[in-house]
């Protein structure tokens, strides 16, 4: 049964947003100009809490579906809280996934529409991404003046659908209109574009980092060059086709907690959180409440991208990280085959995996709590064990059942988390990154691998060393680093489960996003563009003559 939706001017209301900056979507979804940000500008911010997790299963852990409990919980115990989230992938939500909205009692609406098409940014993105690859192309017929290298174009393609066909190809192949030269895509969520519209501030920021976008490079001249998307004139079309896209999405959550649903970077690939502009925004309107945002996958990824790449970017920092968990998470990380069973040795074996997220949090300075996320068939006696081991560790672990039970479920954590906030010693501030950015680029990875993934050495294969070499020489050497790896590990093997040690870190190629302003490492063998499994979501989805969409949960 859906719950019954708040009017979408109602939930704008209830976060305090002046209703002359509201765009409405329909009755349950809408824009929000940005430039509301200018009347609340003297307004303090609200606490920020970062939603993370150990080390995701093929199961679930249940990251978003606490983000949004959580909130739920807190406005039940008296505080104003509001909630920001990625928008899904359609990738994911036709392939592996399905929808991805959170679940049960604790889901963000409507969600049929945000899991689809939603409000077009997604679209959007794809689009401005293709139009830079198409003026490209189009230039390099035209003459070609600025000297651009066929062999070296890194700009991409992208849409929006995990399509395996469509990951390496060649372009403009047996014609003489156009220069034959192999091209790629990346699903829209790996699109520098994506990550360009989650990092700016404003309209001309966006269009002033889509114009730094390199896209290949020349030798005109002799000397290599790279050659930015201003010099083809494409930032202006692109940030047209945004124009929309860039202002922040409002829905609410089944509770009616309003929800700020906007942007989508994987963080296995790009930065992985939503806009800089809506947790901006939600900060302000919270003004003595609570934002409840989350972080994509592990620490090892979406926490320590929002850390070195967001938090310096935006000029927030979080004020406490929750880290979710599963007992079923738990032992898989400990080799058990049937981790829905009870297994008390694999559940202390892969406990290990959730010991090195906690050291994480306390690595950038964070207050930690663990959320336990229930499921039905869960042990009382295993869930007791594993606040115990918690506890030792000094951080305080809570049993959380939003997903049955809403914000009333999640109470307790609520409580954890507002006593980890407010606990003495926790001071403005006392939250940090990781690295310099004066670091080399070289030294920033390392201290990535080794201290958040527990890495015992890196490798550089003699391509990473050349790009590296290059991007420092071409001056990108102080910006951060985005490491894309996959997200079941904290090493970069997928089959590494649990807490793996003394490993060795294979980084294999970089490449700059300018734009954006970080340095992108590969590490591992993952696709930018996944394909679907061999019994796709999509095969259980359908809509009837009403309009009502099945088989997305």
């Amino acid at each position: 049964m859906k719950p019954k939706l708040k009017p979408i001017q109602a939930v704008a209301r209830k976060a305090g947003l002046p209703l002359a900056f509201l765009e409405p979507y329909g009755r349950g979804k809408a824009k929000i100009d940005w430039r509301v940000l200018k009347r609340l500008k003297g307004r303090k911010d609200g606490k920020l809490i970062l939603v993370s997790s150990m080390n995701p299963t093929r199961f679930g852990e249940g990251k978003t579906v606490t983000t949004i409990g959580l909130a739920q919980a807190l406005a039940r115990l008296g505080k104003k809280a509001l909630i920001c989230l990625r928008q899904p992938s359609m990738g994911p939500v036709f392939g592996v996934k399905g929808g991805a909205t959170g679940g049960g009692k604790s889901k963000v609406e409507p969600a049929e529409d945000i899991n689809l098409m939603f409000t077009g940014d997604i679209a959007a993105v794809s689009a401005a991404a293709n139009l830079l690859a198409a003026l490209i192309d189009n230039h390099l017929a035209r003459g070609n003046k600025l000297g651009l290298d066929p062999d070296r174009i890194a700009w991409p393609r992208a849409l929006d659908v995990n399509d395996r066909a469509l990951r390496d190809i060649t372009v403009c192949q047996g014609t003489n209109v156009c220069v034959e030269h192999e091209s790629h895509f990346v699903i829209s969520a790996a699109s520098e574009v994506m990550a360009c519209l989650c990092l700016a501030n404003d309209l001309t920021e966006l269009k002033e980092m889509l114009g730094s976008i390199v896209v290949g490079y020349s030798r005109k001249g002799g000397t290599v060059r790279a050659v930015r998307a201003r010099q083809l004139k494409a930032a202006g079309a692109m940030a047209a086709i945004l124009r929309d896209a860039l202002k922040p999405n409002l829905v609410q959550s089944t509770e009616g907690i309003p929800a700020f649903v906007h942007g989508g970077p994987f963080a296995n690939i790009a930065h992985g959180t939503n806009s800089v502009l809506a947790t901006r925004l939600a900060l302000k309107l919270a003004h003595g409440g609570h934002v409840v945002t989350e972080a994509g996958f592990g620490s090892d990824l979406g926490l320590e991208k929002f850390m070195d790449i967001v938090s310096r970017k935006a000029g927030y920092k979080p004020d406490c990280v929750v880290l979710v968990a599963s007992l079923k998470a738990l032992k898989h990380h400990g080799g058990a085959r049937e981790p829905e069973k009870r297994n008390q040795a694999a559940l202390e074996q892969g406990f290990a995996n959730l010991e090195k997220h906690v050291e994480n949090a306390a690595l950038f300075g964070l207050p930690c709590v663990v959320a336990i996320n229930r499921f039905p068939l869960d042990s009382a006696q295993e869930t007791e064990w594993v606040r115990g081991k918690c506890a030792a560790l000094g951080v305080e672990a809570v049993p959380s059942r939003v997903f049955a039970e809403g914000g009333r479920g999640g109470e307790e954590l609520a409580r954890a988390v507002l006593k980890a906030v407010q606990r003495p010693g926790q001071r403005p501030g006392r939250a940090h990154a990781l690295y310099s950015l004066q670091w080399p680029l070289k030294k920033k990875i390392e201290a990535i691998a080794t201290h958040v993934y527990g890495a015992g050495r890196v490798t550089f294969s003699a391509e990473a060393r050349r790009d590296l070499k290059r991007l420092e020489a071409l001056g990108f050497g102080r910006l951060p680093v985005c490491v894309s790896k996959t997200q079941y590990s904290l090493s970069d093997d997928p089959e590494k489960r649990g807490r793996p040690r003394g490993f060795s870190l294979r980084v294999r190629g970089a490449q700059v996003s300018a734009g954006a302003g970080f340095v992108v490492v590969y590490v591992g063998d993952l696709i930018s563009l996944p394909g679907l499994p061999e019994k796709p979501a999509a095969e259980r989805m359908d809509v009837d003559e009403k309009g009502e969409v099945t088989g997305l949960f």
